[in-house]
């Protein structure tokens, strides 16, 4: 059933998928909001992928399909992503 939420939007998630030994760039893995959301969330968690928080790219990021290369455009806000996520990284092991 859904209903009014208090104006709340529903969960929204991307995943980023990047192997430079494999890959020309970076594309999308999954993407969307609501209960895919939150499976993309729980599968990172689950696994210990740290997250990245920036709504205005997510909203650009959802716009493109799984296993889509990341346009150049964005390259320079998703190289962010992965300097935060290297770090974070480093930082766990």
């Amino acid at each position: 059933m859904s209903g009014y939420n208090g104006g709340k939007k529903p969960p929204r998630a991307v995943a980023i998928i990047y192997d430079k030994q494999s890959q020309p760039a970076p594309k999308i893995g999954a993407g969307g909001q609501g209960f895919i959301a939150e499976q993309i969330m729980k599968i990172a968690r689950e696994n210990n992928v740290p997250f990245y928080k920036d709504g205005d790219l997510c909203e650009v990021l959802l716009q493109f399909e799984p296993d889509v290369v990341i346009p150049e455009e964005l390259y320079e806000a998703v190289a962010k992503i992965l300097v935060f996520i290297y770090k974070a990284n480093k930082e766990f092991i």
